[in-house]
């Protein structure tokens, strides 16, 4: 009979029982987690302020607060990732709560006696005050905490606002540990995202979510892959050389406020003016070449411009005869909810109206298409409703059915499968977070049948951590013997470009790719973001999103 595995013992370091939502979520996740269970919750005992450096902070920060406070309740952000919640919900019996005093110079030596006790594997430091280094000495993986600039100590210094005052397009999330001996943390996760330039409550509100699916993803992969495999992964991580270019800034005084506040404002204004008089729409361009094979030059595509009330993406395409079959999202604004369309298009570039063809109660997109023994299959990306479902063409071209869900309970996201070496691999992003757009990390998974729920996921996930090459942006492709992966670079915006990335190896143990070129929006003036492009025998087709002027009637 197989030993059963032991539980982590997870440990977390807060200010107080009442935390923010982005938190609770993660602790929660974390105690649902099979391999781990929540042992101990230390709560820091505030620190004693004198009124008058109280005073000193608040005036000295007065613009900045002000201007973070009408930020906050004009940019909502819905969850609210710092909105509290009550962390002794999550308490269990076997949770035990302890306040801490981390003042003076070294923890005392009973208390640590009594905290080694409880034998945690991982400590997870929530609060930003500073954390004596004896305190790892009661874990055994150390202390986790996130980004530097929120856990040096320092209130004055603020996770994701600094790309919004500076005009960065991407902001930074670093998660370390801390070991009893190491003299500085261990690297153990980087990513980052499209900076919200227009809200810093908006741009901390997703580094908090998209933050608190990096640690429960890590305390799920140390109990899954065991700590020898898993550490092999964080040494490979420490082996790089790891450059830190970006400072710590710390909350602007009311001088630069003076100087950095208007220079804000008028980036709100100018997006503001943009949405009152334009209104970005998801239209499909094609080209139809002489020759079968991708086509690169995008100044010539074609555009397929749909009504104003309603966008069109994620273009997937097949050939039967001299006829292109091109299957779609169509989205009612009004409606916000997506359903699958088909458009049947000629040799020539002549096409007919768009039919509905597959609509759910939830919302469907990406319609990705694959054959196998003569049947046609449909994966469309059902996020909503947390799964990867496979549908059956049981009419061509326009009856689909259910045939088969492939995962459950995942959000995944523009699920992609190739045929290789005998296999199926599965491409998706999946995200655990609460925000809106799953574009960072690309996971694989692969099975020796199409029509199965047994995907094995691939050792090495999440094989792309990188919001500018990882989401799928359509099939991928040959290209004179060699693999190409589209997928989305959102660096700017959500569906801002594509990134071509070549496949070097894939196998049950190892994948690997590297980026090889990226269409960006720069063809046409009106044009300002693409994210899928597909391509058979003469047609290549893509989307993009482009900027229209509204008029009296829209809307």
């Amino acid at each position: 009979m197989e030993k059963e595995k032991k539980k982590l013992r997870i440990g977390i370091l807060v200010d107080d029982s009442m935390i923010p939502h982005w938190s609770y979520r993660m602790i929660e996740r974390v105690k649902n987690e099979a391999g781990s269970e929540l042992i101990l919750a230390l709560r820091v005992k505030p620190k004693k302020k004198l009124i008058k450096q109280d005073f000193l902070k608040n005036w000295k920060e007065l613009f900045f607060n002000t201007y973070n406070l009408l930020d906050k309740k004009i940019n909502k952000s819905t969850p609210n990732a710092f909105e509290t919640k009550n962390l002794k919900d999550l308490l269990s019996v076997n949770s035990t709560f302890i306040d801490i005093n981390l003042e003076g110079d070294k923890i005392e030596k009973h208390v640590l006696n009594e905290l080694k006790k409880f034998e945690l594997d991982v400590l997870i430091k929530i609060t930003n005050k500073p954390c004596k280094a004896e305190l790892s000495k009661v874990s055994q993986f150390g202390i986790w905490s996130l980004h530097p600039l929120e856990s040096n100590g320092d209130e004055r210094y603020l996770a994701g606002f600094r790309e919004v005052f500076e005009g960065i397009a991407e902001t930074e999330i670093t998660l370390y540990a801390t070991f009893e001996g190491c003299k500085k943390s261990i690297l153990f996760y980087k990513t980052s995202f499209s900076s919200d330039l227009l809200s810093i409550s908006r741009n901390r509100n997703i580094f908090y979510w998209k933050a608190s699916s990096i640690i429960s993803s890590k305390i799920e992969e140390l109990s899954k892959l065991g700590e020898i495999l898993f550490f092999e992964k964080i040494k490979e991580i420490n082996d790089q050389p790891i450059f830190k270019s970006r400072n710590t800034w710390p909350v602007p005084s009311n001088i630069k406020m003076l100087f950095d506040a208007p220079r804000l404002m008028l980036s709100k204004i100018k997006n503001k003016y943009d949405l009152t008089f334009n209104f970005h729409q998801w239209i499909l361009l094609f080209r139809i070449c002489k020759t079968e094979e991708i086509s690169t030059d995008l100044s010539k595509f074609q555009k397929i411009i749909p009504p104003r009330d309603r966008f069109w993406a994620d273009p997937h395409v097949l050939k039967r005869g001299d006829i292109y079959y091109i299957f779609f999202e169509e989205l009612i604004y009004r409606d916000n909810k997506g359903y699958i369309c088909l458009i049947e298009m000629d040799e020539h570039g002549n096409y007919s109206d768009p039919v509905k063809i597959l609509e759910k109660n939830y919302h469907l997109s990406y319609p990705f298409l694959i054959e196998e023994n003569n049947e046609l299959y449909m994966i469309p990306e059902s996020k909503q409703n947390n799964t990867i479902e496979l549908y059956r063409c049981t009419q061509f071209p326009l009856k689909w059915d259910l045939e088969k869900i492939l995962m459950k309970n995942i959000k995944a996201v523009d699920s992609s499968i190739l045929f290789q070496d005998n296999k199926y691999w599965l491409f998706c992003s999946i995200t655990n977070s609460e925000e809106p757009f799953a574009q960072d990390e690309l996971h694989l998974f692969y099975s020796d049948k199409l029509v199965s729920d047994e995907w094995i996921a691939h050792p090495e996930n999440p094989i792309v951590s990188d919001f500018k090459r990882s989401r799928p942006a359509g099939k991928i492709f040959k290209y004179k013997d060699k693999i190409y992966r589209p997928a989305q670079n959102g660096l700017k915006c959500y569906g801002y470009g594509i990134a071509i990335n070549q496949v070097i190896e894939m196998t049950e143990s190892n994948y690997e790719e590297k980026l090889v070129d990226s269409i960006l929006p720069e063809w046409g003036k009106d044009i300002i973001g693409t994210h899928t492009i597909n391509s058979v025998g003469n047609l290549t087709i893509i989307d993009a999103l482009v900027r229209r002027k509204k008029k009296s009637k829209d809307f």
